[in-house]
């Protein structure tokens, strides 16, 4: 048995003049959990949904569980979950009629899987879909996804738009997969928090563009920020090679930065500042400023003219 579960090559999509996925090679190990990471539009709806042979890449391939993604037959499908963010599911069927439906496309089919994932979040199995709420009906396809015990869970950001008591039993019971070492999560999502508790790889998509394929453990300890603080702030900054993001708050100025080394030190020395301060920044952090104009300066506060003391608080209250 394979350790790659999903690979791409050179995987690419084009929609007339734009490019939405441009190029990505992409590695999934067996039993890793991987987050999908990038802003609206930065292309990984395309690139999940190439991987599952939904969408032709214009160029490049993508392989699952060895089979090429646009040949994926019925047995390989049987092993793969899906889970789109429309939390897709007939209106008109039952919700035990979507059950039975949904068993007759999966041989490994566990029907206690799917009655306990139910019964926990309180559903009613005689209630129509259509009458469902969202976090209803979200609990329902993850039921369904999960029942048939696939070998690899592909979710196209499952929690949006679900209130706390149903993204919570999403991360649970994204948990309570990976305790089988043999299964394979990866995973989209805009909830840095979810992502940093159950994922232990890392993919960030910028602009279509893969740009961070590492562990999470590994992209936090390459991304340190630098605070400086001035007296006065020099009149310009050097070209500082992996500069991420730059910050300007009050007397300070804060560098975000990729794999900063002695010469990163060397020429933050050579700016000038009173103070220098070096920290590895956390995951939410990094993930952010990563995907923040690249080499970026200041903050939407500042630029729609907050004053620098409603920055403090407003920066202390959000955390």
């Amino acid at each position: 048995m394979s350790d790659t579960v999903i690979q791409t090559h050179g995987l690419t999509r084009v929609y007339g003049q734009k490019v939405a996925v441009n190029q990505i090679n992409l590695t999934v190990l067996r039993g890793s959990v991987t987050a999908l990471i990038g802003r609206n539009g930065s292309g990984k709806t395309t690139a999940i949904r190439m991987l599952l042979g939904l969408v032709p890449p214009t160029r490049g391939h993508a392989t699952v569980l060895g089979c090429d993604s646009r040949q994926l037959t019925p047995e390989i499908r049987a092993r793969v979950g899906y889970l789109s963010e429309s939390h897709f599911a007939y209106h008109w069927m039952k919700v035990r009629e979507a059950a039975a439906f949904q068993k007759g496309t999966f041989p490994k089919w566990k029907q206690n899987i799917f009655h306990g994932i139910v019964d926990h979040l309180g559903l009613n199995t005689e209630t129509k879909v259509g009458s469902l709420s969202r976090g209803e009906r979200a609990g329902l396809c993850l039921a369904l996804t999960l029942a048939p015990e696939p070998e690899v869970l592909v979710l196209d950001d499952p929690a949006l738009g679900l209130d706390p008591v149903a993204r919570r039993a999403l991360v649970e019971a994204m948990l309570a997969v990976t305790q089988h070492r043999d299964r394979t999560i990866l995973f989209s999502s805009h909830l840095l928090d979810d992502v940093e508790r159950v994922a232990d790889h890392v993919a960030i998509i910028d602009q279509g563009v893969l740009r961070v394929e590492a562990s999470v453990d590994e992209f936090c300890s390459r991304v340190s920020v630098w605070r400086l603080t001035f007296d006065r702030f020099p009149d310009r900054l050097p070209e500082i090679p992996g500069l991420i993001h730059t910050r300007f708050i009050d007397n300070q100025i804060q560098l975000t930065v990729a794999n900063s080394d002695d010469g990163t030190a060397a020429l933050i020395a050579s700016i000038g500042a009173n103070r220098i301060e070096q920290t590895e920044a956390g995951f939410q952090q990094a993930v952010i400023d990563y995907l923040t104009v690249r080499g970026g300066t200041g903050s939407l506060l500042k630029a729609v003219g907050v004053p620098a003391a409603e920055r403090e608080t407003v920066a202390v209250v959000g955390g």
